[in-house]
This record gives C-alpha cells, sequence and structure tokens, in this order.
C-alpha cells in the first residue's frame, strides 16, 4: 500500500535547491513532510534548508552518480528513518538544433535529464518497498509531449522520462510504488528567467506560470493521487490544448473567418 499522507511522510527532492523543487520543498514541508533537498549548488540547497527549519535537511547530489544516489538515499533514511516518496526534479537545458547540438551537450542533457531518474528510481526503490510502498514523480515537460525547435537534447531527454515512468509504473506496481510524470508548460524560474513573456502571450491562460502553482501540483500526486501511476499530469496554462488567435472585430456585412481559412 501507498504511504499515507501524514506527517511522517519523507520525500527526497532533486533539484531542490530553487524552482520548483524549493517552491515543492516548502510547501510539503509545510504540510507535515520532512524533505530531503538535494542539489549541486550547496549554499542555496543550505539555506533553502535552514529556512524550512527541522524538516528539511540538505545533501549534494549530482543524481547522474550512481554512489551518489546510493549515498542519498542512506542519509535520507539515517535522518528521517524511511522514505516515502521521490520527486526526480532536477534537469538541465542546452539548446541547439540537431545539426548544430554536440555530441557531448546531447549525452550530457541525456545524462541529467533522463539517465539521473532512471538511476534515482533505481536507488529508491527498495527503500519506498521497506516503507510499504510511496510515490515516484518525474519531472518532464511539455517538450516531452510536443517538439521544439532548437531543444533537440531537452525534447528528446524528456519525451523519454515519459516512456519511463510507465515502464517503472508497471515494473514497480506490485511492491505498492505509484510512477507518475510532471508536465510544467513555461514557468517562471531561474532556467527560463531569460525567456520573454511573450512566450506565453498564445495559450489560453496569457502568462507564465509560477513555482509555486506546480508545487500544489506536486503535492497533490504525493498527498491525493492514490488512483493514478504511469500517467502524465499536465500543468502548462493551457499550452497543450492550442494557441488563441487575437479576435479582430468583424466589418458590417462581413462573414466570420474561422482559422483555417475554409
Amino acid at each position: 500500500m501507498n504511504a499515507p499522507p501524514n506527517a511522517s511522510r519523507t520525500i527526497l527532492i532533486t533539484g531542490g535547491a530553487r524552482g520548483i523543487g524549493a517552491a515543492s520543498a516548502r510547501l510539503l514541508a509545510e504540510k507535515g513532510a520532512r524533505v530531503l533537498v538535494t542539489d549541486i549548488l550547496d549554499g542555496e540547497g543550505e539555506s533553502l534548508a535552514a529556512q524550512i527549519g527541522e524538516r528539511a535537511a540538505y545533501h549534494r547530489l549530482d543524481v547522474s552518480s550512481e554512489q551518489g544516489w546510493a549515498d542519498a538515499i542512506a542519509r535520507c533514511e539515517d535522518l528521517f528513518g524511511r522514505i516515502d516518496g521521490l520527486f526526480n526534479n532536477a534537469g538541465i537545458l542546452a539548446h541547439g538544433s540537431v545539426t548544430e547540438c554536440s555530441p557531448e551537450e546531447f549525452r550530457r542533457v541525456v545524462e541529467i535529464n533522463l539517465t539521473g531518474i532512471f538511476l534515482g528510481i533505481r536507488a529508491a526503490a527498495p527503500a519506498l518497498r521497506r516503507a510499504g510502498g510511496g510515490t515516484i514523480v518525474n519531472t518532464s515537460s511539455i517538450a516531452g509531449m510536443q517538439g521544439y525547435a532548437r531543444l533537440c537534447a531537452y525534447v528528446a531527454s524528456k519525451w523519454a522520462i515519459r516512456g519511463l515512468t510507465k515502464s517503472a509504473a508497471l515494473d514497480l506496481a506490485g511492491d505498492g510504488i505509484r510512477v507518475v510524470s510532471l508536465h510544467p508548460g513555461p514557468i517562471r524560474t531561474p532556467m527560463t528567467e531569460d525567456m520573454p513573456e511573450k512566450v506565453a502571450a498564445n495559450q489560453p491562460i496569457a502568462r507564465f506560470g509560477e513555482a509555486e502553482e506546480v508545487a500544489r501540483m506536486v503535492r497533490f500526486l504525493f498527498s491525493e493521487a492514490s488512483y493514478s501511476t504511469g500517467c502524465e499530469f499536465v500543468i502548462d496554462g493551457g499550452a497543450l490544448a492550442g494557441t488563441c488567435l487575437p479576435l479582430e472585430p468583424e466589418s458590417p456585412g462581413s462573414e466570420q473567418s474561422v482559422p483555417d481559412g475554409k
């Protein structure tokens, strides 16, 4: 059975020093969970854990390191006695088309975004079994559900996370472990701080989302989504629904036009 949504829950968060990871750590701790914040940004991670207080601790973790994962899981169990959830949130971005992105850049993005999640699931599963079950949330993106130009490595890694999530959900179902993927759209974080607001201008909710809004979805996935596994949860301001075209006033007697011109 999955661990109950109560104060005894312990959740390990990767990429937890800032952005979505940090907002999720704050909210989960505020609602009673204990969190192990992991990252390679030591100063920001330690500061966040200190701000949260006794319900949080920081541990340095390079998600591409198998030994690093083993150490992080051990630290979590040493500090809190158990682990009930894993938020696989760490990720990087590299710009470049398929002809511009170097093999080294491509491999690095895949190593962090995809292999890091694989190593995390593999390392956490035995600890989740010892706790009687639990939940794994893997951060993908709406770039894991459609293509984007000049982001070939990022898009490839985020699509692959969807498939890995489904396979892991099937493999771990017998252990009472749910596995789901999270698909944010344009969210205002340090990773997107250089993106212009017009990126979100033509989606139904015409603004960037906030990390705190995603954190509320993350909490739901750990606490309430008890009948969901192997599936995608989208939080994108309607970006995947389509484009909102600007409406022009009709002139008297004119026929109403439709987007495809038919």
